[in-house]
This record gives C-alpha cells, sequence and structure tokens, in this order.
C-alpha cells in the first residue's frame, strides 16, 4: 500500500489484512505529515518513508519492487477494498495469471460518486478500443502481481494514473491478465486526488506509443 495522511484508517486496514492473511507481509510506502506511519508500525507493517513526496507513481512503483513476495498485492489505505478478496487474487496468480486486475464498477457502487463510475467506464471503454484490453477499471488500486512481472518491465511512474500504464504495459508486454469484480467501500478520511490531473495523465497514458514492442 502507500498511504498519506490516513491516520483514520491504515490501523483498521492492517487489521482487517491479517485476519485474512495473518502471515502476509505487510508493506507500505508513506509520505504522511500525520501518525500514518507511526500507527501502521505499532500494527507490524513494515513502512518505507518517502518524504517530501514523489507523486503517487514514484510511491507505488517503490512498493512493488519493495516488497519480498513472489506475488504482491496492492491495496489502498483508505478502506475502500476488502481484504477478504486477497486470498482469490493470490490463488488466481499461483494459477499462471501474471497481473489480477479487479474491477470495481462492473456495476455502479453505492459509496462512488455517478461522475466517478462514468468517468471510469470511459477510460476502460477507451483503452478497450485503443488496445483490446477487456478491462472495465483501469484505476483499480486493488491488484495481484508476480514478481517477475514487476522486475521484467521498464515503468514510466512520474505524473498520475500510473495504474494504468502497469495495466497497459503488462498485457500490451504478453504477460497473462485476468479480472474480477470485487465490492467497493466508503472511504475513510479525504481523498487527496487531483481530478483534472488525472484525467489528463489517463489519457496521456492510454495513448502513449511506447507499449507497443
Amino acid at each position: 500500500m502507500i498511504s498519506m495522511n490516513e491516520e483514520k484508517a491504515v490501523g483498521s486496514v492492517i487489521d482487517s489484512i491479517k485476519q485474512v492473511v495473518p502471515n502476509a507481509e505487510i508493506l507500505i510506502v508513506d509520505s504522511s505529515t500525520d501518525k500514518t506511519a507511526e500507527i501502521a508500525t505499532e500494527k507490524g507493517a513494515k513502512v518505507i518513508k518517502q518524504f517530501p513526496p514523489k507523486g503517487y507513481g514514484r510511491a507505488m512503483e517503490l512498493a512493488l519492487k519493495s516488497a519480498s513476495g513472489d506475488v504482491v498485492i496492492t491495496m489502498d489505505c483508505d478502506g475502500t477494498y476488502p481484504s477478504e478478496d486477497i486470498p482469490k487474487l493470490f490463488e488466481l496468480a499461483e494459477k499462471g495469471y501474471d497481473l489480477v486486475n479487479t474491477t470495481r464498477v462492473l456495476h455502479k457502487p453505492k459509496h462512488m460518486p455517478l461522475a466517478n463510475f462514468l468517468a471510469n467506464r470511459l477510460f476502460a471503454l477507451v483503452t478497450q478500443v485503443r488496445h483490446g484490453i477487456k478491462t472495465t477499471d483501469v484505476h483499480s488500486g486493488m491488484r495481484a502481481y508476480k514478481k517477475t512481472l514487476i522486475h521484467a518491465l521498464e515503468w514510466s511512474p512520474g505524473g498520475a494514473a500510473f495504474p494504468v500504464e502497469l495495466l497497459i504495459r503488462s498485457v500490451k508486454n504478453g504477460y497473462k491478465f485476468i479480472e474480477v469484480p470485487i465490492d467497493y467501500f466508503e472511504r475513510l478520511g479525504n481523498t487527496t486526488l487531483n481530478k483534472l490531473d488525472s484525467t489528463v495523465w489517463t489519457f496521456k497514458r492510454i495513448f502513449c506509443k511506447k507499449y507497443y514492442h
């Protein structure tokens, strides 16, 4: 996970993960000015401080490359993703999938604003048309990645919307991909998302030509 000022949620998220996978390594790249890091450390998580902040993409790349397991599962620290689905994602990775994506928006979630839902479906539709990838959610923060995939590809983590590139680049380079639906819950705490910046970078990443061999 990566975090920025998630002290209201990080403790309960870590607890929920431990209930499902008690022996899993829980790693957080943290750029907070509140007590997120202290709470996470007290709960037994490994915390890597990245301060001053270098942006979502660089934090996520550091988290992915710093995790020790052969399968790395990402989640957000805000309580929106279902920890109980971690074993399902892990099992699919063990069965041979290099990237297991989750979709929050197969149907409109109760706790997602309509504008966000429509934007996510639009981004996915454009990705399908542009790249032929069967997805409904290119921005999902809950995924399972094989460690071999993470270290095999060159990434461009600078700028917003890094999950879009993580998905497209993996599939365009021939890695085995599957997508499964999940529940999506109400966020704990305040969002730091810049919607305009994220939208611009989403389209930049979708229309990037460097994904091709």
